[in-house]
């Protein structure tokens, strides 16, 4: 029988009502014994690092649920952890890059409810989840409403439903159908896990908006390593803030460019806005990525180096189906 650890963290599942709202406060024994049926897939072993609103995770929290898992990487065959579900795409994204080549499962799931109601969707996800884990190789991934997601491509997408997730240019890589699971995209990670220890937390994201004054685009650039713009449609810079941003590169920040559009992606060479930057020093394009994924790997990627040329090849390769082009 294979040995699988939970990690729980908090969030909406282990929620208790309190006169304030919910606030996190189950412990993993009280989550276990609602979903009983686990104990017959794997033998369990939990540990709880934080007990968090995942409003509240940070990249430092990132950090800690990938030493634990380093820690107890040999000892299990794969890793469940519970999560809120607000920042639950930023905490699966993070987890690829700071631990890759893993044939062990990291799987990470919340839920929309506590799960101690009645109409929870949490007793669902975790037994899914543990059954996932046992089902064989994989890398980090989002179990959720019977959905498997590639831990770089997923977003929440619904505030409020039980199909909360969606994967993001890219189609899942499982479901779980009467408690079987049917993969779609069989693993293909190679070599011994790598693990990585820091991220470059100065990363900056500015969402444009018609009007924006430059002194903000200036002040914000400014006060980072690494810049995220969100700009329109298959992206490109207004003319208004050319001047700002050209300083910002000579100042030796990397910019990425990316677009508030949620499908589809990026692509500079389309309009001369894009076009004109495409091939500048310092400029980076996520074409397909998600802004999660575009997020928490520029952290890693300047966490490692801060050279332009290894930044670019860095953020350029590919790690668990984040970037197609």
């Amino acid at each position: 029988m294979k040995k699988i650890l939970l990690i729980a963290t908090g969030g909406t599942i282990a929620c208790r009502r309190t006169q304030s709202g919910l606030a996190p406060g189950l412990s993993t024994e009280e989550l276990l014994a609602q979903v009983p049926d686990v104990k017959s897939l794997c033998e369990v072993q939990a540990v709880q690092p934080m007990n968090l609103d995942s409003t509240n995770i940070s990249p430092g929290d990132w950090l800690l649920l990938a030493g634990v898992i380093e820690k107890n990487y040999e000892s299990f065959d794969g890793f469940v952890i519970c999560h809120g579900t607000d920042t639950l795409a930023y905490t699966a994204a993070a987890l690829s890059y700071l631990i890759q080549n893993t044939r062990k499962p990291i799987v990470l799931t919340g839920a929309q409810h506590p799960i101690d109601r009645e109409d929870t969707d949490a007793r669902q996800n975790i037994y899914d989840s543990f059954s996932y884990a046992c089902s064989g190789d994989s890398g980090v991934c989002i179990v959720f409403g019977g959905r498997v997601i590639a831990g770089t491509r997923a977003r929440k997408t619904r505030t409020k439903s039980y199909n909360a997730f969606s994967s993001i240019n890219f189609p899942d890589i499982a479901e779980l159908r009467d408690r079987r699971v049917v993969r779609f995209i069989p693993y293909k990670g190679a070599g011994e896990p790598a693990f990585t220890h820091k991220l470059d937390t100065h990363v900056a994201l500015l969402k444009l908006i018609p009007g924006l004054p430059p002194e903000t685009f200036r002040s914000v650039g400014e006060l980072c390593h690494g810049l995220i713009i969100e700009s329109y449609g298959v992206g490109g810079i207004p003319d208004a803030y050319l001047s700002e941003l050209e300083s910002i590169l000579q100042a030796g920040r990397t910019v990425v460019l990316a677009t508030q559009v949620p499908q589809e992606g990026s692509d500079l060479s389309v309009y001369q806005v894009g076009h004109r930057l495409k091939d500048r020093p310092g400029l980076l394009e996520p074409f397909d990525m998600t802004l999660e994924s575009t997020v928490t790997k520029l952290m890693w990627v300047l966490g490692r180096t801060r050279e332009p040329e290894e930044v670019r090849r860095l953020f350029y390769t590919p790690v668990n189906y984040d970037l197609l082009f």
